[in-house]
């Protein structure tokens, strides 16, 4: 597909997970998985935005093999039903745990099952998924983690993670980011500490903007104005195409380990390159605090083995 510069393997009778792939980063993140020959399911909580994104994959690439699963990571119970029907199918090769809300509300809010909200959306749920999923990846699978680099401009409150004491937009936004790499880098010493075949990994986009990515019609169509806008900011910041572009290194490239974490060669922009994640991010007591609250606020033990 002509989105993406870098050249993929094949990936050929090989079967992921893609979470939020409706647009975005997930979007393109599926569609050159699809491109290089892999089964993707395409997971989201709008059936019509995943259907668009799943006719925009077929029209660039006919013989394109994905299904679609309307999952709302917000919500445990839309979260289970969306495993039940993942483990009814042939097992994954790897899972990228991307979807996630960017747009964050301006005061506290909670998910149906009474966690905040963005916590909830970006971090819970994936939390969950993956403790479902897990026994159901083969041998050598990865399982990819989204960062980002708003964890290198905000602290994390691990006593107060539900953002009771105090929430505004940003801070909800870089405290589930920071979240969400401390869960792959936990879930990576469990797999480890387990002796599972199985990696874990995190990848930040760097700086991946609306305005710098392609058209697709009826899943990315930046106006304008956000094209006038972004392109004054060329200098620092790429395409959500580009972007993708870490993950899926991150997903397939030769040579990854679990434990790692990739980004853009120049922080915001550029070809993928390991990266060193912030302190708190791997801090194995912050980690371990992190895994026994995500196990009691979705009331799901996840156990590692093996």
């Amino acid at each position: 597909m002509s989105w993406y510069p870098i050249t993929l393997r094949s990936q050929a009778g090989r079967r992921y997970l893609v979470t939020g792939a409706n647009r975005g980063i997930g979007f393109f993140t599926a569609a050159r998985l699809a491109g290089a020959g892999a089964h993707v399911v395409l997971s989201g909580r709008s059936r019509e935005r995943l259907a668009a994104a799943a006719a925009a994959i077929r029209g660039a690439r006919p013989a394109a093999s994905v299904d679609t699963l309307v999952m709302d990571q917000s919500s445990l119970e839309s979260v289970d039903a969306g495993a039940e029907r993942l483990l009814a199918g042939p097992p994954l090769d790897g899972v990228v745990a991307n979807a996630g809300m960017v747009h964050t509300p301006h005061m506290r809010l909670e998910s149906v099952d009474g966690n905040e909200l963005v916590l909830a959306t970006n971090v819970l749920g994936h939390f969950a998924l993956l403790g479902a999923v897990l026994p159901h990846v083969v041998p050598g699978a990865r399982i990819v983690s989204l960062g980002s680099l708003s964890s290198r401009l905000s602290t994390f409150r691990v006593d107060d993670l539900q953002l009771t004491r105090g929430y505004d937009s940003w801070l909800a936004y870089a405290h589930s980011k920071i979240a969400s790499q401390v869960l792959g880098f936990e879930l990576d010493r469990r797999l480890q500490a387990a002796d599972a075949p199985v990696a874990s990994i995190v990848a930040h986009p760097g700086y991946a903007i609306g305005g710098r990515t392609p058209t697709v019609p009826g899943v990315m169509e930046p106006g304008r104005g956000a094209r006038f806008t972004d392109a004054l900011q060329a200098a620092w910041a790429q395409g959500k195409h580009r972007g993708a572009e870490v993950v899926l290194h991150a997903l397939t490239a030769p040579g990854v380990e679990g434990g790692q974490y990739w980004g853009p060669r120049y922080v915001t922009r550029g070809v993928p390159t390991l990266q060193t994640p912030t302190r708190v991010s791997t801090d194995l007591d912050v980690g371990a605090r992190f895994w026994a609250f995500a196990e009691d606020a979705t009331g799901r033990s996840f156990t590692v083995s093996g």
